[in-house]
């Protein structure tokens, strides 16, 4: 195949890009670097079989020649980010996903939309499927980031029907490894950057809210299976094993020996989920895939390429 990857050097489209190529895949990944970091890409660079462009999807976008795919990764992904560009987010949604739709149609290509399971929101079903509508403050700060993904699933549902394409949604919970950006502002990287800084962690609240972590490749076969599926409905993709995020700071302390203990401070952002957990018997049944890799073995991966990075 030769597929186009928008976000391609972000933490999942970067890997999505070693995944095609091993898999003997033409690559190009488009990014524009609000989030996303050469780095990421760097060891790709002189591969005949990949090619980087630098562009903001929002805007038109031309490729030469055929594609066979495009899996639409652009987008910042974590509050931090997301708090830092909205008006970026939102077009990212939006715009940029109307522009990948249509690059996909005009090539004839498949399409994949990365969502996520933050279009249900705080959610008041537990665990969360693919059925539950949601509950999301379109108005609240983190509404930027939910109704993009919202619209974009809409969208993409709508380019569906209207002009029979082959699209797949998948909605991805939460997901860490190697080449997460230390400052994202996301749980783990926090956690793993004050524990290897010998500082206490801190936990936002009471640690009781729950997450569910996926280890970034198994989150990864899950894409590439959904993409070669035949589902066009949207797939939830995570990890089903809960845990609060008070447990996980302490997992976190033992994994890298930090002495420090914990601190907690007041939420920093309002409507945070109190829990997040993927109902994941879709993907069972319809790709056959579950994780493999369970927390700890993966919190170990992720500290070792920390350690080593930073």
């Amino acid at each position: 195949m030769r597929v186009l990857i928008t976000g391609g050097a972000g933490f999942i489209g970067s890997h999505l890009c070693d995944r095609f190529l091993e898999e003997g895949n033409e690559v190009i990944a488009m990014d524009n670097f609000i989030t996303g970091t050469p780095d990421n890409i760097a060891h790709l660079f002189g591969n005949e079989r990949f090619l980087f462009i630098k562009q903001d999807v929002t805007n038109y976008i031309y490729v030469e020649g055929k594609l066979d795919a495009v899996l639409h990764f652009a987008s910042p992904a974590s509050p931090v980010d997301y708090l830092q560009y909205p008006i970026q987010t939102l077009k990212v949604g939006a715009l940029g996903t109307h522009k990948a739709l249509g690059v996909a149609r005009a090539k004839g290509a498949l399409f994949l939309l990365a969502s996520t399971s933050e279009v249900y929101g705080d959610p008041a079903e537990h665990p969360q499927s693919e059925d539950y509508w949601g509950n999301v403050n379109p108005i609240g700060l983190r509404g930027v980031y939910d109704e993009a993904k919202r619209f974009a699933e809409a969208m993409t549902m709508a380019y569906h029907r209207y002009h029979g394409m082959e699209t797949r949604i998948a909605r991805i919970f939460n997901t860490y490894g190697p080449r997460m950006r230390l400052d994202d502002g996301r749980v783990v990287p926090n956690f793993i950057g004050q524990a290897l800084r010998g500082k206490p962690l801190t936990v936002y609240g009471d640690g009781s809210q729950t997450r569910s972590f996926c280890y970034i490749d198994d989150m990864i076969e899950g894409i590439y299976l959904l993409l070669l599926s035949d589902e066009v409905e949207p797939v939830n993709l995570g990890n089903p094993e809960e845990i609060s995020i008070l447990e996980l700071a302490h997992l976190i302390n033992r994994l890298t020996g930090n002495k420090s203990g914990i601190v907690f401070e007041e939420r920093r952002i309002p409507g945070d989920p109190q829990h997040r957990r993927p109902d994941i018997s879709k993907a069972r049944r319809v790709l056959g895939w579950e994780p493999k890799i369970d927390l700890e073995e993966g919190l170990k991966m992720t500290i070792d390429w920390f350690r080593e990075k930073f």
